[in-house]
């Protein structure tokens, strides 16, 4: 394939966070550099005929995963295409919309793994794996607010589609690079929203950053354990490295962390790490969480790393040529 862009896929469950963690790598690279789109706008069906039809938007079938593919691999050339476009409020579609590739783009959605030809437009992959009551909290309070729904509503569709949801979104979990969980620590099984903790798995299908100093600065408070930590385990019978971000780490350990991160892993991008990520909307509040501003920069750090690598490749076939 004729690579001409960074594609970045962020995929889950629906109300996992994608379109919060997606916003936030707009903010942090710049907007003028990123492309954001939604494959879920390339439903097959309304709300009204899938009601009809007894089947959810969950299913492949419900979704033109052939149009999906090809405009994969358009983006990944650099060429635009003509995006459909859901409205969640009316159930229904609105005029398309003519989408210009960028340096960076970020497909976020609900199948964005669900073939190889997907796969394969992808530099990295993400997946988001909350625990499931985690999630029916942040749907419910998302559909409610955002999306003119009732609670029963809400729940109403999320029991619709339980089954939908290990069948065909929690098997492309094994096809990321990154698995990010983010959970309520023990001690506040209860929490929601900005002290959460975070779990990344790190998969060794791409080549992570060396954390040594960051860990080595999380540790220097003499906190035990750090607030930011790394261990060996096995995720889906696999070994992989995890890192743990405490929800509850302070303002200060994180802008120390985040300013090590920016400069010895991201020195490109300016120098000073960005203060506005880490933000999100619950509901109509909004709210900042370091965990999420933390694993935000680590997959920006993913992004330009396979956008320098690109930019290698281009040089080693223009020497050749």
């Amino acid at each position: 394939m004729d690579r001409k862009t960074i594609m970045l896929g962020v995929v889950g469950d629906s109300a996992s966070g994608k379109t919060t963690l997606t916003k936030g790598l707009v903010q942090l690279l710049g907007e003028d550099r990123v492309t954001a789109i939604c494959s879920d706008d390339y439903h097959r069906y309304n709300r009204k005929q899938r009601k009809e039809m007894g089947i959810s938007a969950l299913d492949p079938r419900c979704n033109y995963i052939d149009i999906l593919e090809q405009h994969f691999v358009l983006l990944r050339k650099g060429q635009p295409i003509l995006k459909p476009v859901y409205n969640h409020s009316t159930g229904d579609f609105d005029p398309p919309e003519y989408v210009v590739p960028k340096e960076f783009v970020i497909v976020e959605g609900l199948l964005g793994f669900h073939t190889r030809i997907m796969r394969n437009c992808f530099d990295i992959k993400v997946y988001l794996d909350p625990p499931e009551p985690l999630r029916y909290e942040w749907k419910i309070k998302r559909d409610t607010s955002k999306r003119g729904y009732t609670r029963e509503q809400v729940l109403e569709a999320l029991e619709k589609r339980k089954h939908d949801s290990p069948m065909f979104i929690h098997p492309q979990r094994a096809m990321a690079d990154l698995v990010v969980r983010f959970e309520p620590p023990e001690n506040n099984t209860s929490e929601v929203g900005a002290h959460l903790n975070a779990n990344l798995a790190l998969r060794p299908t791409v080549a992570h950053p060396d954390l040594s100093d960051v860990l080595e600065i999380a540790g220097s408070n003499g906190l035990q354990p750090p607030p930011l930590r790394m261990r060996l385990d096995r995720h889906e019978g696999k070994p992989v490295d995890i890192l743990e971000v405490d929800g509850d780490i302070t303002e200060k350990k994180t802008l120390e962390l985040k300013n090590i991160i920016w400069k010895h892993l991201l020195p490109e991008e300016g120098h000073e790490a960005p203060v506005n990520i880490g933000r999100y909307q619950f509901g109509d509040t909004p709210k900042q969480s370091y965990p999420l501003a933390l694993t935000q920069m680590l997959i920006a750090y993913h992004m330009i790393q396979a956008r320098e690598a690109m930019k290698k490749n281009e040089r080693g076939r223009n020497v050749q040529f």
